[in-house]
């Protein structure tokens, strides 16, 4: 894992000298993967570059996210928790029987960018690994008739933020494992 993250980092020219990188850590396997990773090639690098983990709580009824914060302290990882009700607003946007996942995203989306824009981050950094992009090709493709799939780096459509998937030639079953 470490070995396919290095090189996609190195391949696509995702982390330079300088950058201040925002992991943004869900809790899941895949975004603790890219942070404990990316903080191993952090060391190997001298600090070339910062990382700093970003959670948002969406205010989901049942979340707590304190084994979260004593692993993030535990590690000396500089992270924050940001509470913000997108629960709650799309649970009254949605009609009774519809998915949540479209406007979720966009609101999830629109703090994640907000946030990295107010603190000066450089990068953002998203736990989407091979089997992501790959699925998302299959969707586009057979859902939309079209070709496309999540690419490793992206510029934003506003030009202001690049996200940058370094878990893009990683596996799943290996992450599963790891």
């Amino acid at each position: 894992l470490l070995h396919y993250t290095g090189k996609a980092i190195a391949d696509f020219d995702m982390i330079k000298t300088g950058d201040r990188v925002m992991v943004c850590l869900s809790g899941g396997k895949d975004s603790f993967t890219l942070l404990t990773l990316l903080r191993l090639l952090q060391k190997r690098t001298h600090n070339k570059f910062s990382i700093f983990a970003f959670t948002l709580d969406q205010s989901q009824p049942g979340w707590d996210d304190s084994a979260l914060r004593q692993w993030l302290s535990d590690k000396e990882i500089p992270f924050e928790i940001l509470t913000r009700d997108t629960y709650s607003i799309v649970k009254e946007k949605t009609a009774e029987g519809k998915t949540y996942c479209s406007l979720c995203s966009r609101l999830r989306r629109g703090i994640i960018y907000r946030y990295a824009t107010e603190h000066k981050f450089t990068k953002i950094a998203l736990g989407h690994h091979r089997d992501d992009l790959i699925r998302t090709l299959l969707m586009s493709i057979f859902y939309q008739g079209e070709i496309s799939s999540m690419p490793p780096k992206l510029l934003t459509d506003d030009k202001k933020h690049l996200l940058i998937r370094q878990l893009a030639y990683c596996q799943e079953k290996d992450i599963i494992e790891y």
